[in-house]
C-alpha cells in the first residue's frame, strides 16, 4: 500500500513553504541544531525582484510568499511540522524535516547568474 501523499492536507502555500524550509535547513547559513532532531533556520532569504537564491537554487518570488505570511506559520506549526519563531524564522520538528512535500520541482530552478 502506498502512503498517502500529503497526509496531513496542506495547502499549496504551506507545502511550497515548508519546501524552502526543509532546503534552508541543509544550507549552513541558514541552519543551526535546535536539539531533538530539530533544526533551527533563520536567516530568511528576500527576493530581488522576482526571484531569490536557495543554496543553488532559484526560487520564484511567488512561491515563497509563505515565508512573510504568519498565518502559513501558524498552521506548519499546528500540524507539528514547525515551531514557529515568526517573523525570524522556525524550527523544523523531525516530521518537519522528513514531510514530502512532493514541491521540490515545481518551486526549485537551475541557478541563473553567473
Amino acid at each position: 500500500m502506498n502512503k498517502k501523499r500529503n497526509p496531513l492536507n496542506l495547502n499549496p502555500l504551506q507545502l511550497k513553504t515548508l519546501t524552502l524550509l526543509q532546503e534552508l535547513a541543509h544550507l549552513p547559513a541558514h541552519a543551526s541544531d535546535g536539539g531533538d532532531g530539530r533544526i533551527m533556520v533563520s536567516n530568511l532569504p528576500a527576493p530581488h525582484g522576482d526571484h531569490f537564491h536557495v543554496g543553488l537554487h532559484a526560487v520564484h518570488a511567488r512561491d515563497a510568499t509563505g515565508l512573510s505570511n504568519p498565518a502559513v506559520f501558524a498552521a506548519l506549526e499546528r500540524k507539528g511540522l514547525i515551531q514557529s519563531m515568526y517573523p525570524i524564522g522556525a524550527v523544523l520538528t523531525a516530521d518537519g524535516m522528513t514531510y514530502d512535500t512532493g514541491m521540490r520541482e515545481t518551486i526549485f530552478h537551475g541557478h541563473h547568474h553567473h
